[in-house]
């Protein structure tokens, strides 16, 4: 099958992209110099770059021209949740267990109106200051000790023994953003004042064999205990 030309000049485009011979925020070609350069329509060239726009290489100002792409758009990355503690000094402690079935949180873990889930709040503590609190959402069959709150210390422990489940290799999504004010309850439970600012974490993890969302978790964690490391994969 013939590759359609717009599609050859976006591929070429994108290859020269990722060669990196440009920098984020630098100039692109213009219209003009594509067309000349490949020997195509100025039609060609303009779907070309819609594409690249599209797929996060590129961004378009009118009046300005076509720039690379300041944002990291599907660059794999390793990422890595630092902690600023040594771990003997981590405790968890179980604050609730709850069963319940409000709509917000049905629709995160992809169950039906008349489904329940359980609420697992826990707070972790270094060397007795608290600095994250957790509150993770399960499906209701995957709670089976909800009176029993040391069973639930460790969630993931506990989903490896009960369900032969590891959930810190399953496939998932995490959301970070800074929250100010911290809401009052939140606040409370960390003993810092609501005007202190604490970093929001959202995830939700999916069973790789089925789909199923089986765990839907928002936390909140200090500031100054929350440390990430990036780093490009080695070539």
């Amino acid at each position: 099958m013939k590759i359609p030309k717009h599609q050859l000049v976006k591929n070429n485009l994108k290859n020269e992209i990722l060669s990196g011979k440009f920098e984020s925020g630098d100039k692109f070609y213009s219209e003009a110099e594509l067309t000349k350069r490949f020997h195509v329509s100025s039609i060609t060239v303009i779907r070309a770059l819609k594409e690249l726009v599209a797929e996060g290489f590129l961004v378009r100002y009118q009046g300005k021209g076509t720039f690379i792409s300041r944002s990291r758009k599907l660059k794999t990355v390793k990422f890595s949740d630092l902690e600023v503690f040594s771990p003997p000094d981590d405790r968890v402690e179980v604050i609730s267990i709850t069963r319940d079935n409000r709509s917000t949180i049905l629709t995160h873990l992809g169950l039906a109106s008349t489904d329940f889930y359980y609420a697992i709040e826990r707070v972790r503590r270094a060397k007795q200051i608290p600095y994250i609190y957790h509150c993770t959402y399960l499906p209701e069959r995957f709670v089976t000790h909800p009176q029993d709150l040391s069973y639930y210390n460790s969630i993931y422990t506990q989903m490896k023994n009960e369900f032969k489940i590891q959930l810190n290799t399953e496939p998932f999504v995490e959301y970070n953003q800074i929250i100010l004010p911290t809401p009052k309850k939140i606040a409370t439970l960390l003993e810092i004042s609501e005007e202190t600012p604490t970093v929001k974490q959202e995830r939700t993890t999916t069973l790789s064999l089925s789909g199923q969302i089986i765990e839907y978790i928002c936390s909140y964690k200090r500031w100054e205990y929350y440390k990430i490391k990036l780093e490009s994969p080695t070539q």
